[in-house]
């Protein structure tokens, strides 16, 4: 089985390459070098690690990343990304690394085609397209709870999750390929290839949601 973090990791460096370290990104004023500094402490540095998810601790995840980009550059914190995490790492852990990188790296590699002016819509593997819609089924449910109204996940074939519950009656269908689903249910719904279906105020209200963590 292919493993689809790393050939999402290994396109996403190649793309950086490519950009260079200035270019926008979907991860609010995050340029393309914070985007990379960002992959490689949260690999690497066990110290910025608590402050991507506890912003108490954000200020220290922050120092950290300005102390790789000036010990390493924007090429060297790229090169670490490629090579991938320490051996020491749960990142590094083959079972473990794999279903913690898998979406991580597919939607940060999103997030920087899709801030470029001419993206194109890829066409994925079918298994990695399958792998994708069976993560959904977890992850959705957890990236959207802060939704105000249900959400219907559907693919084209018309097989169906529920990542949120109806809230008071009201509930969006949202129907896409697996990798735009899951761009929509981590808060890329202003670039997710997607269908929505319901109320056209519940459906607004949805499109402006901020998913998060």
């Amino acid at each position: 089985m292919t493993d689809y973090s790393r050939v999402e990791r290994l396109a996403l460096c190649d793309l950086f390459d490519q950009l260079g370290p200035d270019q926008p990104t979907l991860c609010g004023d995050w340029t393309t070098y914070d985007l990379a500094v960002h992959l490689y402490v949260r690999e690497s540095d066990p110290m910025a690690g608590p402050g991507i998810m506890i912003s108490a601790f954000a200020d220290t995840t922050e120092k950290r990343m300005e102390r790789a980009k000036a010990k390493y550059g924007f090429t060297g914190v790229v090169d670490k990304v490629r090579n991938g995490p320490p051996r020491a790492s749960i990142y590094g852990l083959p079972l473990i690394g794999h279903q913690l990188n898998t979406t991580e790296y597919l939607v940060h590699h999103e997030d920087v085609r899709r801030a470029q002016p001419s993206f194109t819509v890829r066409t994925l593997p079918a298994e990695q397209q399958a792998g994708l819609w069976k993560g959904l089924k977890v992850a959705g449910r957890t990236m959207t709870r802060k939704a105000t109204t249900g959400i219907v996940l559907q693919l084209p074939d018309g097989r169906s999750t529920v990542a949120k519950q109806p809230t008071n009656g009201r509930s969006v269908t949202v129907i896409g390929e697996p990798v735009e689903l899951t761009l929509f249910c981590f808060g890329r719904q202003q670039v997710a290839d997607v269908q929505l279906e319901g109320d056209p105020a519940v459906i607004e209200e949805l499109k402006s949601t901020s998913f998060g963590i």
